[in-house]
């Protein structure tokens, strides 16, 4: 709208004009806004699955290192026992100096792994809590229900739905969006007018039609480096999908051989790793087992039970890493 006066007549003209979106400008730079929720909604799915993988992790730890505090404690209070049947029989001329002199050594490197293992399980803990804040020891680790629930089924055909691979294609498909844009934009867009007023007493109606020319810039440099960073972008997209696709064969493959492992251990020990320790000490009380030969079977069968623990926790965590490779982690807790 305008006005003006000249002489004793008023001047006045009043016009719309619009600018018509000859390229649907309008319409790429919705379908890349939309590709932009995309990508922050696949980010944000990444993110879940990060924490929660490592939330899992830190729970398989602290539980590994509670049963091995469990062990040192069981295998400390052993020791103690077996101290004072040692200094009764050796009071009764049943054994020499040199048992008791043996199981002394043996305690005092108890002490330090009841220590150590004490310290291992405060440090598990503190993982656990930097993780979730909200857990507390007594909550336990990851209930046994939940592995059941965790279970593998994706091919390599349905790695697209990683978020970490959605996260990396959504990011490509908003830059080919943006390389999309810059080549529209490069599109002459005509504007129309239409008019009316007054002018020197007489009305007068104007039609205006424009289009820029694009003469000095016609934006051939800004669609080529849209273009080659879609092309980056896509180049990204796909060596992520292929690393992802090795990653989980070799994730599934480790789990498969822990896992093996393990079922092959439980069927070894079939309950005589417990039942061992009566065995061995009514074998020393009557006199089978030196106490040298003794500590050493208590030894080994302290050791055979950490494997069967460092076993569970090696499966345990690999199924973990298979599932956030195949990114199924985070189904069973949504």
């Amino acid at each position: 709208m305008g006005a003006d006066r000249t002489g004793s007549e008023n001047n006045f003209e009043a016009g719309l004009s619009q600018t018509i979106d000859w390229s649907d400008q309008q319409g790429a730079l919705k379908e890349k806004a939309k590709l932009i929720r995309l990508s922050a909604q696949a980010g944000l799915s990444e993110a879940v699955l990060t924490q929660t993988s490592e939330s899992l992790f830190a729970l398989v730890e602290w539980r590994t290192t509670t049963l091995l505090e469990e062990i040192a404690e069981s295998q400390q209070q052993r020791l103690d026992a077996l101290l004072d049947q040692v200094e009764q029989r050796q009071q009764a001329g049943d054994l020499g100096r040199a048992d008791a002199e043996l199981l002394f050594l043996n305690l005092s490197r108890q002490l330090s792994e009841v220590a150590q293992a004490k310290a291992a399980v405060d440090r598990a803990e503190t993982q656990v809590r930097e993780r979730l804040p909200d857990w507390r020891p007594q909550d336990g680790g990851i209930p046994e229900y939940i592995w059941s629930a965790l279970e593998s089924e994706i091919g390599d055909a349905d790695l697209l739905a990683h978020p970490s691979i959605a996260a990396a294609r959504a990011e490509w498909q908003v830059l080919k969006s943006e390389a999309e844009v810059a080549r529209r934009k490069a599109t002459a867009s005509p504007t129309v007018g239409l008019s009316g007023g007054r002018d020197g007493g007489e009305n007068v109606v104007g039609l205006t039609f424009s289009i820029p020319l694009n003469v000095r810039n016609n934006y051939s440099a800004e669609t080529r480096a849209a273009n080659r960073r879609a092309l980056e972008a896509e180049a990204r997209f796909q060596a992520l999908y292929r690393k992802r696709q090795y990653d989980l064969a070799g994730a599934r493959a480790s789990w498969k051989r822990y896992d093996k492992q393990l079922r092959r251990w439980k069927e070894l020990s079939q309950g005589r790793v417990q039942r061992s320790a009566d065995l061995l000490e009514k074998q020393w009380q009557v006199g089978d087992l030196s106490t040298s030969e003794y500590l050493q079977a208590l030894g080994q069968r302290a050791e055979s039970l950490k494997t069967g623990i460092e076993l569970e926790k090696l499966a345990q965590l690999g199924l973990i890493e298979l599932l956030s490779q195949s990114g199924e982690l985070i189904t069973p807790f949504q």
